[in-house]
């Protein structure tokens, strides 16, 4: 590795671990306002979408990334926006901990579902540890039984598939932009925000809180993205599953919010399933679907 090549290493790793601290944060701001989930969404997304699209003016990139992005674009917009109609309530109706440990799943399902419907080659391993971590969310979800933080672990589940999809459709056509997806989602709910909740009757100090949600999601996006182009995929899972165990650890600090057996035990699984999964150096599976 050339000292080049080494620095951009570098800068890309600590570009994902910044996007994973800063992503693990969504659940203390959702559940430190007062303002409920679509006002939520309405705020987050008005500053996301302002400051993103700041950046890509200022990159010079705004035409590739609004005009240029096609089909692919416009399905990672919607699914985009229905993972983020998921994801926000679902912090709301149930602990941080089973969100981000439900969330973990995405790197494996998304897996499965490029094996089954693009033909993308899977590894055994894989296999197995996508079996596993389902089977650690199904015990994380058994300790919602018959409380209402079941639904918001539902939510977990719809909000953890659409972002799988996500990733599905950025392989499929990885030359499909970041920024514009980003930007279009907030934009598809704005008006159902506007229209299913209450957002101009939020305090003005929970405003600037979620403006500074809305700033620290676009930051993430972009760190994300420009550090996942500096290091090896595998390598890139891994640092992005810092987020799932940070978010809990931040919920007991600011909350003194403290997992059941059932979400330690699943989210144990689910931890050591993804790990196993991500791992990419055995024999893969031939794909389901012809190239």
């Amino acid at each position: 590795m050339t000292s080049k090549t080494r620095s951009e290493y570098t800068i890309g790793v600590m570009l994902l671990v910044a996007a994973a601290v800063t992503y693990s944060t969504a659940g203390i701001f959702t559940k430190g306002v007062v303002a409920g989930a679509w006002a939520v969404i309405f705020w987050r997304g008005l500053f996301a979408a302002v400051l993103t699209t700041g950046w890509t003016i200022g990159q010079g990139t705004f035409r590739n990334n609004f005009f240029g992005m096609g089909y692919s674009g416009w399905a990672v917009g919607v699914v985009g926006a229905i993972g983020t109609a998921a994801f926000i309530p679902a912090f709301k109706l149930t602990s941080i901990a089973n969100v981000s440990l439900i969330y973990a799943i995405a790197p494996p399902i998304a897996a499965v579902l490029a094996w089954r419907f693009i033909g993308e080659r899977i590894a055994i391993r894989t296999l197995v540890g996508s079996f596993c971590a389902f089977l650690g969310v199904g015990i994380i979800v058994s300790g919602s039984v018959g409380q209402i933080g079941l639904q918001g672990d539902a939510l977990a589940l719809v909000m953890t598939a659409a972002m799988a999809t996500i990733m599905v459709i950025y392989r499929k056509y990885p030359d499909t932009p970041s920024a514009g997806p980003s930007v279009l989602q907030s934009l598809f709910l704005l008006p159902l925000s506007f229209a299913l909740g209450a957002p101009f009757r939020t305090e003005p100090f929970e405003i600037f809180v979620l403006a500074a949600f809305g700033l620290l999601f676009a930051v993430a996006t972009i760190t994300l993205a420009e550090g996942a182009k500096r290091v090896p995929s595998g390598q890139t899972a891994l640092l992005s599953a810092l987020e799932t165990p940070l978010a809990p650890v931040l919920a007991f600090i600011v909350f003194t919010e403290v997992p059941n057996m059932a979400t330690i035990l699943g989210g144990s699984v689910v931890l050591i399933a993804v790990s196993m999964s991500i791992r990419n150096d055995e024999k893969p599976v031939e794909p389901a679907v012809a190239d």
